[in-house]
């Protein structure tokens, strides 16, 4: 069973070939003999999966089912759950028990959709590498020496070793992208705004979202049919029609525009991912596409600008976590002051403590106008070049990361060098687009990501070209030898 893909398993359920509970014990089975050796989930929510699941049987019992009903999936730790620890993958969170369900947590539960537990993430999900989890280093499946990308590096490792047959993720900077890509799965990061942030603890309020990790671009679709909604409790969701994102998957890509941006294939890009990614563009060519060189001139520039807003942000959301409100609170104060500086000082890690300062310093009075003021103009700047991109073509390719996986520990001492790993995908934040990222080649043993980048509400297009892509080829269907496949 751990074998299939959503739409397969609702298939089985709806033929009554096994039922919910049957599927969740399963996958629940899998996950205790074998997370051991990944690391992917904070908590485990068995007593509650398995009511869900019992719930799940009776509705499709009585025929009124939902796509996902009674499909068992895993949620990135970010989103608050009612009455399951909900930590952020930060010591400061070790102890924070929501009262209320997050937005998207809401959406699932109302489809019918089974909660398998919680899964691990880079602190604050801050970091490219899942290392930084106060829980300890994610593993990836396809190699276990090596990270399996983050912020989002559980949901990636849980789904790539079939230990959950889709998760959650947040994408701040290329926190779904970078790990789908590292791990071989489906990764979408909807356009700013499609999925509520209601519930979604914050890094950086204008760059996060939410979005879908699954082995195909099919159950991708069927999982943003959930996700997305409009939520007036988030003032920044859009309130836009959410199409039906599987009625268009199998439309012909005759006439497809595609852009390879120039700055996307230079110094940097390992020669066997962009050796990949060429022939991908080739199979889109005889589908029918056409393919015309476009630039990304201020590509350069998104990591540094990033590095500036995305940290100014955190520095003000991190600031409620003090030890008086919630969370973890240091032994015996001898004032407020001390209060304040050693809850903050033993609660946040190492990375979460960099990006403060960093944020702090950029938005304090004498520097606001030399960093933050001058970022948010690059990220017009960045934004209209992607505009202008979309005059000429209908959706921008091109490799998601530089790199396949790197060791456990190879970059950590160099923050610098494990940041320009998003050179890629952080653009698409500072933008607000909606990107995806599908498997597409091999290295080395380890997975290729193809990136997709499309104009705004282009969720439909993305996931179609990303299907048709996958008609044709079989990447997407390969399995860690760790996971092992069999059915």
């Amino acid at each position: 069973m751990h074998n299939n893909t959503i739409a397969e398993l609702a298939e089985g359920l709806t033929n009554k070939t096994f039922s919910s509970e049957e599927l969740t014990r399963h996958y629940l089975d899998r996950i205790k003999t074998l997370d051991g050796q990944f690391n992917s989930f904070i908590t485990i929510t068995g007593e509650l999966a398995l009511a869900q699941a019992r719930r799940a049987d009776a509705r499709l019992a009585n025929g009124d089912a939902a796509p996902l009903t009674g499909i068992p999936i895993a949620h990135k730790d970010i989103f608050c759950t009612d009455g399951v620890k909900t930590s952020c993958g930060s010591k400061m969170l070790d102890n924070f028990i929501p009262p209320y369900n997050a937005k998207v947590i809401e959406q699932f539960n109302q489809a019918g959709a089974v909660i398998l537990g919680k899964t691990n993430m880079d602190e604050f999900a801050m970091g490219s590498s899942n290392e930084s989890s106060f829980y300890g280093a994610v593993k990836n499946p396809w190699d276990t020496r090596c990270v399996p990308g983050g912020s989002s590096g559980g949901s990636a490792a849980a789904v790539a070793a079939l230990l959950a047959p889709a998760a959650t993720g947040t994408d701040t900077g290329g926190s779904i992208r970078q790990p789908a890509a590292l791990c071989g799965l489906t990764g979408l990061k909807p356009t700013y705004g499609r999925v509520s942030r209601y519930g979604m603890i914050a890094f950086a309020s204008s760059l996060d979202q939410g979005g879908p990790m699954t082995r195909s671009a099919e159950d991708a679709a069927l999982m943003l049919n959930v996700m997305a909604a409009f939520d007036p409790r988030d003032s920044t969701c859009i309130d836009q029609a959410v199409p039906d994102y599987s009625a268009t998957l199998n439309d012909k890509l005759d006439g497809l525009r595609i852009g390879l941006p120039r700055e996307y294939f230079g110094d940097g890009l390992d020669p066997e991912i962009e050796q990949a990614i060429q022939a991908a563009i080739k199979e889109f060519e005889a589908m029918g596409a056409t393919v015309k060189e476009v630039s990304l001139p201020h590509t350069e520039l998104s990591v540094p600008c990033y590095y500036i807003v995305a940290p100014s942000e955190a520095s003000a959301n991190l600031s409620r976590f003090d030890g008086v409100r919630y969370g973890y609170r240091c032994e015996n104060p001898k004032d407020l002051q001390d209060l304040y500086t050693r809850t903050r000082a033993e609660g946040f890690g190492d990375e979460v403590k960099r990006r403060i300062l960093v944020g702090s310093y950029a938005l304090s009075a004498g520097y606001y106008d030399a960093y933050y003021r001058k970022a948010m103009q690059l990220r017009r700047m960045i934004k209209n070049d992607f505009m202008a991109c979309f005059d000429e073509v209908d959706v921008i390719m091109g490799p998601t990361t530089p790199n396949p996986a790197f060791g456990l520990g190879e970059k950590t001492n160099d923050p610098v060098t494990m940041y320009l790993e998003d050179i890629y995908t952080i653009a698409v934040n500072l933008a607000g687009l909606p990107g995806m990222s599908i498997p597409a080649g091999m290295t080395g043993g380890k997975p290729v990501g193809l990136q997709l980048i499309g104009n705004y509400f282009s969720e439909a297009r993305l996931l179609n070209i990303g299907h048709r892509y996958q008609q044709a080829t079989d990447w997407h269907q390969q399995i860690a030898a760790a996971a092992g496949g069999e059915k």
